[in-house]
């Protein structure tokens, strides 16, 4: 196994999205990560499409992590599980504040044993104040931070009622936030050889992640021009060959509106009274956008008025399925999408990795383990013998799915933990 952070172990307690993703990203960077799942399984295992315990979006997030599932509930357990972090660097966990607290597990009673664990919550609200206890996920966080607000304002009457975004920011922001936190704490490791607790909220990331958070928190008159130009801000075309594409220059905005001036030498709109200000242009939208549609339309293809926008400095982006960008020549260039073993004879399509290293060479995404698919592996390299391991595993300790059960994951086996 290679990457930046190979030698690095992992355990992730964490389940769904944010922890996971969390845990994700750690192992695409190189360090080994081991999933520990409860007998009542990672609910995502069971997302559409999902075929015996294995989907999709349960892979995306967790494929080549080891498996073990462990039933904090019986004896016998939670000796297992601290044996487990006493190899850890990371700990990764996204429940409710204080849930493994109560199984003993515990940033401060972990660290007493393994002191250089650095160990990372994911909650809604943080670990302390009168928010705690809340339970969130991503669209109820959404609508707590000002992102359903956002939207609601952004798209205005575009909208026939509230609604939330369809991809989980909160959960995903917040998984990435804790890696950089992690990143961060193990680089502070090197000096001072200990480690160190990390708390995120995701309330707090989705303020952080908000470029225009300095608006919404503003007590002063914004003036003429908001931040938020409602849905003028970003503008939607149709090509010379009938291509769907946006722009992300406002052709509003008193800074942008030279811009399409210059593109369609067009300078006279300047004196044209309904294009003299901001506010003209934005009473005034749809003759504008006539305008520049009609002018779009004269180019013999999609190629040459991106060439002339280019010349202008205003980018546009062609409206693609994800499926479609995954079959572009970008996307073959940059390794885009991976395949990954459905585990059913088949594959699964899922993303490649966001970055490249001149001096690393990244490993595979890896093969999605079932349930309990390494409890054997990983304990006996902690030194538990088969006659124990048995004895756990009928004492229902240790739970193995039925498909996992016949033997180990193929797999190749992550790197080592330092």
């Amino acid at each position: 196994m290679s990457g930046p952070l190979s030698g690095l172990r992992v355990v992730d307690f964490s389940r769904v999205l944010a922890g996971p993703l969390c845990a994700r990203t750690l192992q695409d960077l190189g360090a080994e990560v081991i999933k520990v799942e409860p007998p009542s399984p990672d609910v995502s295992r069971f997302a559409f499409p999902s075929t015996d315990g294995m989907s999709g979006y349960y892979a995306q997030q967790n494929a080549g992590k080891r498996n073990v599932s462990i039933n904090l509930n019986l004896p016998g357990a939670y000796e297992l599980v601290l044996k487990l972090c006493d190899t850890a660097d990371i700990v990764v966990e996204n429940f409710r504040a204080g849930t493994l607290g109560f199984f003993g597990l515990d940033y401060e009673t972990l660290a007493k044993r393994n002191p250089r664990l650095i160990y990372a919550s994911i909650t809604g609200y943080g670990q302390g104040g009168p928010w705690r206890s809340r339970m969130a996920y991503a669209p109820t966080v959404q609508a707590e931070a000002g992102f359903t607000d956002n939207s609601v304002r952004h798209y205005g009457d575009a909208l026939s009622e509230p609604r939330t975004d369809s991809l989980s920011h909160a959960d995903v922001y917040s998984g990435l936030q804790a890696v950089i936190a992690i990143l961060a704490a193990l680089n502070s490791r090197q000096t001072t050889g200990r480690g160190q607790y990390v708390d995120v909220a995701m309330a707090a990331t989705l303020m952080a992640v908000n470029e225009r958070a300095h608006v919404d928190l503003s007590d002063d008159d914004l003036g003429a021009e908001p931040a938020i130009l409602g849905a003028t801000d970003c503008s939607f075309f149709t090509g010379p060959q009938g291509e769907f594409f946006t722009v992300a220059t406002s052709i509003v905005g008193s800074r942008t509106f030279p811009s399409w001036l210059r593109a369609m030498r067009r300078v006279d709109l300047a004196e044209d009274p309904r294009f003299a200000t901001a506010a003209a242009r934005r009473a005034n939208f749809g003759a504008l956008h006539q305008i520049i549609q009609s002018w779009m339309l004269t180019f013999p293809d999609m190629a040459t008025l991106d060439a002339q926008l280019d010349e202008a400095k205003i980018a546009m982006g062609q409206i693609r399925s994800l499926k479609e960008l995954s079959r572009s020549e970008w996307s073959d260039y940059w390794g885009a999408v991976q395949q990954v073993p459905d585990r059913s004879g088949g594959e699964y399509r899922l993303p490649g990795r966001p970055w490249r290293f001149s001096a690393e060479q990244l490993a595979p995404a890896g093969t999605p383990a079932f349930q309990g698919e390494h409890n054997n592996e990983v304990f006996r390299e902690l030194g538990v013998s088969e006659p124990e391991l048995r004895r756990l595993a009928d004492a229902g300790v240790l739970v193995t799915h039925p498909r996992a059960a016949g033997g180990e994951s193929s797999a190749a086996k992550p790197g080592q933990a330092a």
